[in-house]
């Protein structure tokens, strides 16, 4: 049974995103008032854990997770929060890889002490399982950016300017030694449309396509995994000094628990 507290917030975070979506069908916006049906369907996801995997779910890390799904599509995206704060998108990738590190841990740590193969395994090797677990999701989900970008025309991986770059493919000699362009002022962009030539200037420097936005939320997604499996080792070897751990990572209902 949910508590009263669990109950508020579902229901306070449905009706939120029910009059998002009743706004976005009236002005027509139907991609944003698909963002809302998406975040709808992604609220259902822990009960569905509860239910199929026979987890509970601690009240801190259920909420957790609605705030994160809440701040990603109905603040970042529809309210455009990624463009507005510079930071929100390095925050949403360094709490995912938190979440991530800790459901990986809880399955083997769920394993580990219920002795479900009979096997034994070391808080380093937990930790490490868990630190893997998180990369891996990271890396998926970079993956789906990037296919979003590429087939759907998509800017998930956001493009920066920077105003210095390094390519061997500047290199007049074709040799395999890059070229190094520094204090770049401006980009002028020519491109076809149609029967007309047209240009597109980039102020400040030249448009990066991705890669560095890429490369920091797998770096700030390393640092969330990092910090939780770090803790993670911790309270395993210390569980009386290290308990808050359990407030974001689910645990086995007990009438599913096997014997040793």
């Amino acid at each position: 049974m949910k508590s009263n507290i669990e109950k508020y917030v579902y229901v306070g975070f449905r009706v939120i995103v029910l009059s998002v979506l009743i706004r976005q069908l009236f002005i027509g916006n139907w991609n944003s008032a698909f963002l809302c049906v998406l975040t709808l369907f992604l609220f259902l996801i822990p009960n569905f854990l509860e239910k199929r995997l026979n987890v509970s779910l601690p009240i801190v890390l259920e909420i957790t997770i609605l705030i994160f799904i809440f701040s990603a599509e109905i603040l970042g995206e529809i309210s455009n929060f990624y463009g507005t704060f510079k930071h929100w998108d390095t925050i949403l990738h360094t709490v995912n890889g938190f979440l991530a590190a800790a459901i990986g841990f809880s399955l083997i740590d769920i394993i580990n002490q219920r002795n479900l193969f009979h096997i034994s395994m070391s808080p380093w090797f937990v930790a490490l399982v868990a630190f893997c677990f998180s990369m891996t999701i990271g890396v998926l989900w970079e993956f789906f950016e990037f296919t979003g970008d590429q087939l759907l025309n998509k800017d998930m991986q956001k493009d920066r300017i920077v105003q210095k770059i390094s390519s061997v493919d500047l290199n007049p000699e074709g040799q395999n030694v890059p070229v190094i362009i520094e204090n770049i002022d401006h980009t002028v962009i020519y491109y076809q449309d149609g029967d007309q030539m047209k240009t597109e200037l980039v102020e400040g420097g030249y448009l990066d396509i991705g890669i560095i936005d890429t490369m920091k939320d797998l770096i700030v997604n390393f640092v969330g995994a990092v910090t939780f499996s770090v803790f993670g080792f911790l309270y395993i070897t210390r569980r009386d000094k290290f308990q808050f751990v359990d407030d974001f990572i689910p645990k086995l209902n007990e009438k599913t628990v096997p014997d040793k």
